[in-house]
């Protein structure tokens, strides 16, 4: 079974993914520090948690995790490889994928042919072979349209490939998006916001589908989420940020009682 209750993709789950190390990580914009030598470590097959008020800095550390933006100093290493300075492709080729806090779908793509999208870094034939329809480029598009299919499976969107993702209700729009991201088999999935402005009943359908990725699939997520009702349900481990700086982590529950958080949050101590 999997989140949704549909039948789970033909994959392992990922026990040898490799660890992601953010270490010191400091960026800057015009003389203004963004995130200032911040730390943490994201284990394989665990959803990682990074919080904080608004202007945290939880963007910015996204941006340099996928090579938007570059690191002033510090490093970022996923198993043996240093990300810092890499290109967002260069990173998407180590196998790590994000989805955004707003919505970036082809307007007038079916479902089908946006999760599509996610499976080009994967193709191997080339436009000749494709024109040319040669026997090698067919099977590798039906084998990609069956791992398509078995994709929007898991997030619980089989009925809807035909259908335009952008005439979709807008939890279901938010799925495709995560659909395409775990249409690029990543290792590390970065996920920007992914329940803001739903309802509660797509809010925890999707909470549904990002617990199954990790606990099905095995991928390491890193997620970004100002709903903490999800954060402390998802999360085997957060990271608070505040002016850009670390100021607390751990198991959600510690994560919860801690006074330097409480004050980020609410301006006072932590009731003892």
């Amino acid at each position: 079974m999997t989140a949704t209750g549909d039948a789970t993709p033909h994959r392992a789950a990922q026990a040898d993914a490799p660890v992601l190390h953010v270490t010191d990580v400091t960026v800057r914009f015009a003389g203004l520090t963004a995130l200032d030598a911040v730390s943490f470590t994201v284990e394989p097959g665990s959803v990682h948690a990074v919080i904080g008020p608004n202007g945290a800095g939880k963007s910015t550390c996204f941006n340099v995790l996928s090579g938007v933006y570059r690191a002033a100093s510090g490093s970022i290493r996923f198993g043996g490889t240093e990300l810092t300075g890499l290109a967002p492709h260069a990173v998407a080729a180590l196998g790590i994928a994000r989805t955004f806090q707003n919505l970036a779908l082809p307007p007038h793509a079916t479902v089908a042919d946006s999760l599509m999208l996610g499976r080009h870094r994967l193709t191997r034939s080339g436009f000749l072979a494709a024109g040319l329809r040669l026997p090698s480029a067919a099977r590798e598009g039906r084998q990609h349209r069956e791992r398509v299919r078995e994709i929007a499976a898991f997030v619980g969107l089989e009925r809807d490939l035909a259908h335009p993702a952008g005439a979709l209700p807008y939890g279901k729009q938010k799925l495709v998006e995560l659909g395409r991201a775990l249409c690029m088999e990543p290792k590390l999935l970065l996920l920007d916001e992914p329940v803001a402005g739903m309802t509660g009943d797509e809010r925890r359908q999707t909470a549904a589908v990002i617990a199954g990725v990790r606990d099905s699939l095995g991928i390491s997520i890193v997620l970004v989420e100002h709903d903490m009702g999800v954060v402390m349900r998802l999360a085997d481990a957060v990271t608070v940020l505040d002016f850009g700086r670390r100021i607390g982590g751990g198991t959600p529950a510690r994560v919860q009682s801690d006074p330097a958080v409480v004050r980020a949050y609410l301006g006072e101590e932590a009731t003892p």
